[in-house]
């Protein structure tokens, strides 16, 4: 097998942790610097630039150099760091020029020795970003050269020379404090505006060498200087904020013109940030951040926005991290007329339209933050009909209170997205644990809210008071108005959506839940008022002995419900005992849904309203199944005990175990112990010791996949509608289904009663989890998803040759022949690599010198984090990537593959990182930026001599795109190594087998790990000495992020 690095192409979401914003005015861009030290630039939707500094530092502040592309990042070790936009084949990605390193040596100050520098607090970028002042904690400012990043000696400002132009009465003790801000002035260069801790504020002429204005304030938190510079604006630790006027023909003022505590009078925090914004009108805009009454609302995480009596105090369910105004910032214009407001918050990013009535929020075509409520799963739809994209657009528009015309109402539009319109469109489809789904446009580089459906309404919870609530406190003061939409609280826990599964073609879809709720809903292009239909399917067929002791069903709503337009729900299934659901699928032609839990499976017919089949998977022993998923303390605690005591009796129990083999599988395993003879070593080369599962595991019931398929199970002559089942323990059921077939032309079949039968049962020797079932037609080839066939939306399946079915269970890969089911052939994957599967997906290889030309394959992801390529049928090795890594089980869980080649995994709460198997099919983004600055010979000189890696903020390994030639084309993926082969030019375009839409994940692991897991993260000593040396290679290689 060929190793190889998968091509990892953009990042979809919020960054996570972020500590920086910076905004350029003139080339309409902003740049968000994250805790992991990433630096993240976005412009026009589609127009995104990533970088990562080499150390895993905190950006603590970013400033753009306008107009020409550059930023200039300050870490928490103080570095500083120049980030250029460089353009190659047309297409811009983002290099880091140049570091600095500011000298530090304890026992001198900037006034007397050599240069040393505390820790920077601030830094002002001075003479159209030429230059850049320093303010440090100990008071003295600094002068850098930017193109070059070097400190001119002779300029630096230390605080005995500030002190020596200041009267005596406006000395705040023997010290100034720390540098708490700069500000220039945007006609003067020459001027200086700093202030220090203390509330010492003065006018720095950098020419003239002497303050122009003093001032003296309170304890100093923040500083803004009007664009006119006369007046100035100080924000303070006690909640207060002064105006001072600095026109120079005023004698000196003591006394600031305006003094006050908006919140006041008791105790308030500090106002951390203010700026002073004037408009044409007369009046003018004062933003500032906290200042909150501390007693009261110390909690809250506000920032206020006044314009003349106009007071908004917006509530924030996230820690502000810092906020700008989009305004004019030409030096002609005389007033800012601000036209935004962005914030940027720890979970989200917030922009309000201040030139509109209200200042309502403007929606963001990018950014969204994807864990608004956790995520608990996910799939992916390709292809998704124009029809069908429509009306969920349509419906997502319908639940937007902004008119449609507010989407140009963004701010941030800088550079040009140059990729080709996405031939497809794709939908991603995130469910979460508030009980709501939401769709994303998935089609390109940025990921785009389409609509929102909510699945609380159905049920009676207690969070109807809430509403009341917030009317109730319109009245008060401070006018808190609450404003983004990240709320991590779920009302209930039992709401968390586990599965979903969509119908492309008929728009229908099955959301099921964490309490055992199973709901088919349908499209509407109309709100309706209807009741929903409700069933119950009894899992454990009156077994007794079993006592569910988890939490209670939901209480559905009675009576006709008013449904906006959008999916709506027609149907809901509970299963009892209600446990969270482990599976879905949908047959939209059939109108069957099936579903899973720990206890057992269920078949219902949604369009008779009436189940089909219900059949209990558990074991006598299996009473942890009982326990529920939200009473985990006993149960984890149990299930740990229960897996050491196995691995405990297995060691001591092997050679007694070893002397009485009587089954085959021990004497496989007897006779790899031995000798094997030279042919067998050929043809097994390395094949680990398994050991099999007892029968009696706790969880074994659990139901981890369901298919349909029409095929061959009866006999060889007639096919027809089958169900299929694999559990925990490597059981698989395949039943035979009596659907009533529909007329000729018709799209609803008679509504006589369905029936299903028990057709095979094969019980896996090794008794692992089936991970998935796929039934391959005569040609080897997966089956239509439902309609695609009757709709010549793809090709007919080869029902003249023989069927076969592929069982993939988390150690091995075996293809059985239908409908007797016989062994044809396997792949013992734990064997032979020592890993275990964890997502399975069926791929399409296509030819890229014949379009024509195509083979099926199986990727299959590992708990190692390495995705695998197989053929099919024949199950032989073809490449193996390098994805995810295995200490990420919470990427790894989340992974979703697509049709064409790509996939989705978290890298953090807020962020999918998408990447691609596929040569032909890369979103990834192109776009260029219209910049312009002098091209410095010198600057050439200093760049850093090192080749850009491509690096994840969450810290992954480094990738190297695949590179892209002057026409656009995509070369070949490659791989870091120098001596790695290039992969086939023939790429992965997986298509899932788990449902009709692709593989979906639950991520809600909560009392899912296992022993396994622990021991895929502890991983061997050898294994984690041969990590650091990696990531000490990879640390020595560049810290640039190339993107194209």
């Amino acid at each position: 097998m060929v190793g190889a690095e998968v091509a990892e192409t953009v990042e979809h979401g919020f960054p996570n942790q972020p500590s920086a914003l910076a905004f350029d005015p003139e080339l309409r861009i902003m740049a968000i610097g994250t805790r992991s030290g990433a630096v993240k630039i976005y412009g026009a939707p589609g127009v995104e630039f990533t970088g990562l500094h080499r150390d895993t530092a905190t950006v603590t502040q970013m400033h753009f150099l306008p107009g020409q592309g550059r930023l200039l990042s300050l870490l928490d070790d103080s570095s500083l760091h120049l980030w250029e936009i460089v353009h190659h084949n047309g297409c811009a990605h983002l290099e880091e020029a140049l570091s600095f390193q500011p000298p530090s040596r304890p026992g001198f100050d900037g006034a007397s020795g050599p240069l040393s520098l505390a820790r920077v607090t601030v830094v002002l970028l001075v003479a159209a970003g030429d230059m850049a002042a320093l303010g440090t904690e100990g008071g003295s400012v600094f002068f850098l050269d930017v193109p070059t990043l070097t400190l001119l000696e002779g300029q630096t400002l230390a605080p005995d020379e500030v002190l020596r132009s200041v009267p005596d009465d406006y000395r705040c003790g023997k010290a100034l404090g720390p540098v708490e801000s700069l500000q220039g002035h945007l006609r003067d260069p020459t001027k200086i505006l700093i202030g220090y801790s203390r509330g010492l504020l003065v006018i720095w002429n950098r020419v003239a060498q002497c303050a122009d204005r003093v001032f003296l304030g309170n304890q100093l938190e923040s500083l803004c200087w009007e664009r006119s510079g006369s007046t100035l604006v100080s924000s303070h630790s006690d909640g207060s904020y002064a105006v001072w006027s600095a026109d120079a023909g005023d004698s000196p003022m003591t006394q600031p013109t305006v003094a006050t505590t908006p919140y006041g009078p008791f105790p308030c925090k500090a106002i951390n940030k203010i700026l002073w914004r004037n408009c044409e009108s007369g009046d003018h805009f004062i933003i500032f951040s906290g200042g909150m009454p501390r007693a009261s609302y110390g909690d809250r995480h506000c920032v206020s926005v006044l314009r003349a009596e106009t007071l908004v105090t917006l509530d924030f369910t996230s820690r502000i991290i810092d906020f700008f105004t989009v305004h004019s910032t030409r030096p002609e214009d005389e007033f800012d007329e601000p036209q935004a407001l962005a914030v940027l918050l720890e979970e989200e990013l917030v922009v309000l339209d201040l030139q509109t009535p209200g200042w309502p929020a403007v929606p963001a075509p990018y950014l969204a933050p994807l864990h608004s409520s956790a995520i608990t799963c996910s799939a992916h739809v390709a292809n998704v009909p124009a029809k069908l994209w429509a009306r969920i657009v349509s419906a997502g528009e319908q639940q937007s209170p902004q008119p449609a015309s507010s989407a140009s109402s963004w701010p941030i539009t800088g550079g040009r997205n140059l990729a080709q319109e996405p031939s497809q469109r794709g939908l991603l489809l995130t469910g979460h644990e508030d009980g709501t789904v939401r769709f994303w446009d998935a089609s390109g580089v940025a990921l785009r809210p389409l609509y929102k459906l909510g699945t609380a309404g159905l049920f009676q919870t207690d969070c109807e008071h809430t509403d009341s609530l917030g009317q109730a406190a319109e009245d008060d003061w401070p006018p808190f108005r609450k404003v983004g939409c990240f709320d991590p609280y779920s009302d209930d826990p039992r709401l968390g959506v586990q599965k979903v599964a969509l119908c492309k073609y008929t728009a229908q879809m099955v959301v099921a839940g964490t309490a055992g709720q199973v709901l088919v809903l349908e499209l509407s292009d109309v709100p309706s008022e209807q009741a929903v239909s409700v069933a119950s399917v009894d899992l454990l067929q009156d077994r007794e002995g079993f006592t569910w002791k988890g939490h209670e069903r939901l209480s559905p709503r009675t009576g006709p419900l008013p449904w906006p337009a959008g999916f709506q729900p027609r149907v809901l299934v509970q299963c009892l005992p209600p446990a969270a659901v482990t599976a879905v699928t949908l047959h939209a032609e059939w109108s069957l849904v099936a579903f899973g839990t720990s206890h057992g499976f269920g078949l219902f017919d949604y369009q008779r309203r009436s189940p089909v089949l219900a059949r209990c998977t558990l074991h006598p022993n299996d009473s942890l199944a009982m326990e529920g998923p939200l009473s985990r303390v006993k149960s984890l605690k149990k299930s740990l005990r229960q897996s050491f005591r196995r691995i405990r009796k297995s060691r001591v129990s092997g050679k007694k175990r070893a002397a009485n083999a009587t089954s085959k599988l021990q004497e496989a395993n007897a006779q790899l112990a031995e000798q094997a003879c030279p042919h067998d070593v050929e043809m097994t080369p390395v094949q680990r010791r398994i050991e099999p599962r007892s029968a009696d595991d706790s969880l074994s019931g659990v139901v981890r996949c369901l298919y349909f398929a029409d095929t061959f199970l009866r006999d060889a002559a007639h096919h027809g509608p089958t169900m299929w089942a694999g559990t925990n323990s490597g059981s698989v059921f395949a039943y035979a289904l009596e659907v009533p077939a529909a007329a000729a032309g018709g799209e609803k079949r008679p509504e006589r009663a369905v029936e299903a039968v028990l057709g095979k049962e094969v019980q896996l020797m090794h008794r692992a989890p089936v991970v998935a079932i796929a039934v391959l037609d005569g040609r080897g080839r997966p089956l239509p998803e439902p309609y695609e066939a009757s709709r010549d939306l793809a090709q007919a399946p080869d029902m003249q040759g023989g069927h076969a079915v592929l069982i993939a269970s988390e150690e091995q890969f075996k293809v059985f022949t239908l409908p007797k089911v016989s062994a044809k052939t396997k792949f013992k994957l734990t064997a032979h690599e020592g890993c275990r599967v964890r997502k399975v997906a069926l791929a399409t290889f296509a030819s890229v010198a014949c379009e024509d030309y195509a083979e099926t394959c199986l990727a299959c992801l590992t708990n190692l984090g390495d995705v695998h390529v197989f053929s099919v049928p024949g199950l032989r090795p073809q490449v193996h990537y390098s994805c995810i890594r295995k200490e990420d089980i919470s990427g790894i869980a989340s992974c979703v593959f697509t049709r064409h080649g790509q996939g989705f995994y978290l890298i953090s709460p807020s962020e999918f990182e998408r990447f691609s198997l596929s040569a032909r099919n890369i979103t990834e983004p192109l776009c260029s930026l219209d910049i312009s600055w002098p091209r410095d010979t010198t600057c050439a000189s200093y760049r850093l001599q090192e080749s850009p890696k491509l690096s994840q903020a969450n810290g992954t390994p480094g990738i190297v795109l695949a590179s892209r030639s002057r026409d656009g084309s995509p070369d070949p993926v490659r791989s870091k190594g120098a001596d790695t082969p290039e992969l086939p030019e023939a790429m992965l375009s997986p298509m899932s087998i788990d449902s009709a839409t692709s593989a979906d994940t639950t991520l809600d692991t909560t009392g899912d790990v296992t022993v396994e897991d622990v021991k895929d993260f502890l991983g061997s000593s050898e294994e984690s000495e041969r990590n650091l040396r990696n990531l000490a290679e990879d640390e020595a290689r560049a810290c640039a992020i190339l993107i194209k």
